[in-house]
């Protein structure tokens, strides 16, 4: 995953593969089918427990505003950590990529997409609870923070700091909208459930 993560798919060559696996080119086309299906692999893993902070920290106070700014400040941290690449996996990847490859950009692109998705969600419960005003556009401030995100993982690529990377989510959070204008905040027991990054199973008879 590291590897892909580093240099990206075009990026990684067959020889780099074989010195991080260990293993001959005969040998990775039988356990994984193809580089393909081996960068598919390496997304999953990455979304898996190295991005669990993100629904983590959205669900991390009942405040929107505060469980945002908790989020920015946990990317500033993910994106600058030492012991993996700089950066965002999904961000940094898959923007160009030759039509041979399509299948690798349409999956990245449906992992952002995912990401804003859970952003829509937040806010849109903010909304419900009255901690955001009614007409808050949801879709475009959670494709605004999307993109500051990404933002922070190219700057953090480029050598950014983490606290650079905080001064910027600071001011990302001055776009907030006014709280004064938000509705009556509903009982506890009746706002939604929290966010979560896995969609409901489907049962058997369905």
């Amino acid at each position: 995953m590291k590897l892909f993560w580093e240099h990206g798919f075009e990026g990684t060559s067959t020889d780099d593969l074989e010195a991080a696996l260990k293993m001959g080119p005969s040998s990775i086309l039988n356990s994984f089918g193809s580089k393909e299906q081996l960068y598919a692999l390496a997304i999953e893993t990455y979304m898996g427990e190295p991005t669990k902070y993100f629904v983590d920290m959205l669900n991390s106070s009942p405040d929107p505003r505060q469980a945002f700014e908790n989020l920015v400040n946990a990317a500033a941290d993910e994106f600058t950590r030492s012991n993996h690449p700089t950066g965002c996996m999904i961000s940094l990847a898959g923007t160009h990529m030759s039509a041979a490859h399509e299948s690798i950009r349409a999956l990245l692109a449906a992992q952002r997409a995912l990401s804003e998705r859970l952003l829509a969600d937040r806010l849109r419960r903010g909304v419900s609870q009255g901690d955001l005003p009614a007409d808050t556009s949801v879709e475009e401030l959670a494709s605004f923070f999307g993109t500051v995100f990404r933002g922070m993982a190219v700057q953090a690529r480029d050598g950014r700091s983490r606290a650079q990377l905080q001064a910027i989510g600071r001011l990302a959070m001055r776009a907030w909208p006014d709280a004064k204008q938000a509705l009556p905040k509903l009982p506890e027991s009746n706002r939604p459930p929290s966010v979560s990054r896995r969609p409901a199973r489907r049962l058997a008879s369905e």
